[in-house]
């Protein structure tokens, strides 16, 4: 049966190519002659492919590349882009074991904003690894908070500290650990 699949080539870290067509019949490997068979490739081994885009994103994407660093090319920030993508994608996996960094800005003069963080960090102990304060200036606090558990509780943990009142902005990152 065809299995449909964009018409690149890719070229494994052997230097041999294989030709993925539109449409492309998937054979099993035991049936298929061995002059046909790909290249078995380990885990490690870099695969080539070609991308194409307009060539503004590739001005702007180039950009990026050079802010990244020295030690940095398209290839290393492509590869650096797909893991960030995949830990996302794994990370809204309801049940995934995640670890995250919560982090919040707010004013500690509110109103019991304080005991109210508090409160919800003690109520949920067992998730919050730790936690880290900065004062900004006199009005303003940061902190950081350090949260580990499946996906679904930690993000309900994140989202009531971030709807408190008194907490001026926020961000939650998760990292999949499973």
């Amino acid at each position: 049966m065809p299995h449909p699949k964009s018409t690149e080539e890719h070229q494994g870290a052997r230097g041999r190519s294989l030709k993925v067509g539109a449409r492309t019949a998937a054979v099993p490997a035991a049936s298929a002659p061995a002059s046909h068979q790909p290249e078995r490739t380990k885990a490690n081994d870099l695969m080539r492919f070609s991308v194409a885009m307009p060539e503004d994103l590739l001005m702007d994407f180039d950009q990026l590349v050079a802010r990244r660093g020295l030690a940095k090319n398209r290839s290393e920030v492509i590869r650096d882009l797909v893991r960030e993508a995949l830990v996302e994608e794994r990370s809204a996996i309801p049940g995934t074991l995640v670890m995250g960094t919560l982090t919040i800005v707010y004013d500690h003069h509110s109103s019991d904003l304080n005991d109210k963080l508090h409160t919800i960090q003690h109520d949920f102990f067992d998730n919050v690894v730790s936690t880290m304060h900065v004062h900004v200036d006199h009005r303003t606090c940061l902190e950081v908070i350090v949260l580990r558990g499946e996906t679904e509780l930690i993000q309900t943990v994140s989202n009531m500290i971030l709807g408190t009142k008194g907490v001026k902005n926020g961000k939650l990152v998760l990292a999949s650990v499973g």
